[in-house]
Order: C-alpha cells, then structure tokens, then sequence
C-alpha cells in the first residue's frame, strides 16, 4: 500500500476518533427533536392519558408526587459537546470544559391519570473540570 495514502487513511481515522469523543448525550432519547410546538401536538391537556405518554416517551427519567398526591413524570436529554480548550495540550492537563443544551419534558397527571399540564424547557448548561476551573 502506498505510504502516503496509508498516512491519509490513519490521519482521518484520528480527525473522526477526536470529532466522535467531543460530543455526548444522556437522557431520554425520545425528547431529543421535540419542540414546543410538535409537544403541543402529541399532548393535549385534560386528554392525553398517562399510557398514551409512555407510548410517546417511554419510561420517564424521574416520577415524583406533589402534595395533594398528582403524580409528576420528568424526561430528561443533555447533549454536551466539548470546548475548544479541551483540545489544547497539556492546557487539558489542568483545565477542561463542555458546553450544550438539556432539555426536560414535565408532566402532571390528575387523579384520573390524565395530563393536567406539562411543560417543555430547553436551557444552555456548562460543566468546567481541572484546576483551572475552581
């Protein structure tokens, strides 16, 4: 093989490995291209019953109870990519950091089991590692 084609071959294998381990996501992957407005179309409150939801979304990332006792289902999804900074040498040593978005579907059923309100809420999110990032 020719040495310089095999040079080609192993410098985009490491380009994609270096692309590939930068970004990452956690969660519910069912909510990760849900907005607000294809939300409002799968769900309707004071119709759209609790089964129905775990059809759309599957198992909730968090189940919760309020005071009187409604039942509050959580979905969760984090996409995270890492900053330039995380790829300058021996700086990582120190210090590094990641940026994205996470965005957490809420929903509260009634007594009967129905979605009484929900709500969609996407926020940026940093986390900072190392010493330089005390």
């Amino acid at each position: 093989m020719n040495k310089r084609f095999s040079q080609g071959i192993v410098g985009s294998m490491v380009v994609l490995c270096v692309a590939l381990a930068g970004c990452a996501s956690t969660g519910n992957e069912s909510i990760r291209a849900e907005s607000s407005s294809t939300i409002k179309d799968k769900i309707v409150e004071g119709k759209t019953t609790q089964t129905q939801v775990q059809s759309m979304f599957g198992a909730p990332t968090v189940t919760s109870f309020t005071d009187s006792g409604l039942e509050v289902w959580t979905y969760d999804f984090t996409k995270m990519s890492a900053d330039a900074i995380s790829y300058v040498p021996v700086v990582n040593w120190f210090g590094a950091s990641s940026s994205g978005t996470k965005k957490s579907l809420v929903v509260l059923f009634d007594k009967q089991n129905v979605v009484q309100r929900y709500s969609l809420k996407e926020a940026e999110v940093s986390q900072k590692t190392g010493l330089f990032n005390r």
